[in-house]
């Protein structure tokens, strides 16, 4: 039977002081293990092998070695657990090297690497470039310093939002970061490298609702008939939100990635990057004209957005490409009097909002716009024939003239 109790021994030269030493008893064997953690004599409670948070003086201190202390118990516990589980013989020595180990490799920013090394390995590009996001602003948040995750507590999460939140970041965002990192800890959990402590328990982790920003029937007549033949990076930038707009609200990612061979037989085939769903849309008069604007790259892609394959260039093309489209957009919107910032994301808000108007049914717009719902909504899209989606986009773009 292994057993482990705290202890604190005086330092020498350093009066009233003393280190917290973790005693690890395993059958015959006792070794003692640094806790990492240095208190007055005066807060150390031998009996009960505890710090004690005194009414006055140093409290921040005696809290923090608390906490350190309660910390390295609970990851000893686990490990002794774990060991013991094996049904292999172990010794003092290896529970004390497991508990190092730990420290040096079960560490956030590695585990989470590790994580979003396997995203980008499994193809899910998008998803591993938001928890590089995610990590580089918990990386400033501590200033670069390491955090071992059965150290990642409510209070250190609370620390992070409120250091968010001092800094102006949006409740949506927050909430992004905090449901990314959730996610990386309930993996560890998982993994049983950790005991669920619920530290995300007093963190909003949902979505607030966003201030619409859909465009009129009317105004995206106007930009349609918009005569930008002497701006052409303007023209282009409009050319690819209507673009968007015509194949009911596709997000710019799936327009870059379209492929020469999804079109086929009248109609657009694909998958959403986002939820991998397939789609198919009926190939318009109206996306036929663009597409004829454009010279033939020689590229396998679809739409003039890329022109090389592969790589990480081509991620970053997409990027600079999205960039310059929304810059120019608002450039767009300024030029036509439009009153709310124009983005591509616009497009696919003003096709969910042109189809409501038309009374198209909410399930029809879910399968247009490829969301993903809930079960009781899936119910509805279960049977929907593509060809009534079809329909609603022509309805939609018939009212352009």
């Amino acid at each position: 039977m292994t057993t482990f109790k705290a202890e604190f021994r005086p330092v020498r030269g350093a009066e009233g002081q003393g280190d917290i030493y973790f005693q690890i008893i395993c059958g015959r064997d006792v070794r003692l293990l640094e806790a990492g953690c240095r208190v007055a004599a005066v807060v150390w409670d031998a009996r009960r092998g505890r710090v004690v948070v005194p009414l006055s003086g140093d409290r921040a201190a005696a809290l923090a070695a608390r906490q350190t202390l309660a910390l390295g118990m609970a990851r000893l516990t686990r490990i002794v657990r774990r060991l013991d589980d094996s049904g292999v013989p172990y010794t003092a020595d290896d529970v004390a090297d497991e508990f190092r180990r730990y420290a040096g490799e079960y560490t956030l920013f590695a585990f989470m690497g590790a994580v979003t090394d396997r995203l980008k390995e499994g193809g899910r590009e998008r998803t591993a470039e938001a928890y590089v996001s995610a990590l580089n602003s918990f990386r400033a948040f501590r200033n670069g310093v390491d955090v071992a995750l059965d150290c990642v507590t409510a209070d250190l999460v609370d620390a992070y939002w409120a250091w968010l939140r001092r800094r102006g970041v949006v409740p949506n965002t927050v909430s992004f970061y905090a449901r990314i990192l959730r996610a990386v800890y309930n993996r560890a959990v998982e993994r049983d490298i950790v005991d669920d402590a619920r530290p995300f328990r007093h963190i909003y982790t949902g979505i607030d609702k966003t201030v619409k920003r859909a465009l009129p029937l009317a105004t995206i007549r106007k930009l349609k008939e918009l005569d930008l033949s002497g701006r052409p990076a303007l023209d282009y930038a409009r050319d690819m939100f209507l673009m968007s707009f015509y194949l009911r609200g596709m997000s710019f990612v799936d327009m870059a990635f379209l492929r020469k061979s999804d079109l086929a037989g009248g109609a657009i085939t694909y998958r959403r990057r986002k939820t991998g769903r397939r789609l198919i849309i009926a190939w318009t008069a109206e996306m036929q004209q663009i597409l004829s604007k454009y010279p033939d790259s020689g590229s396998d892609y679809l739409l003039p957005v890329l022109t090389a394959d592969g790589g990480r260039a081509e991620r970053s093309a997409y990027r600079n490409a999205g960039y310059n489209i929304n810059h120019n957009l608002k450039r767009v919107a300024e030029y036509a009097g439009i009153g709310i910032p124009l983005t591509l994301y616009v497009a696919r808000h003003s096709w969910a909002s042109a189809a409501r108007a038309k009374n198209i049914p909410l399930a029809v717009i879910s399968e247009g716009l490829g969301h993903d719902s809930e079960a009781t909504t899936q119910i509805y899209l279960a049977g929907l024939d593509t060809a009534v989606v079809d329909k609603a986009n022509s309805l939609i773009l018939k009212s352009l003239g």
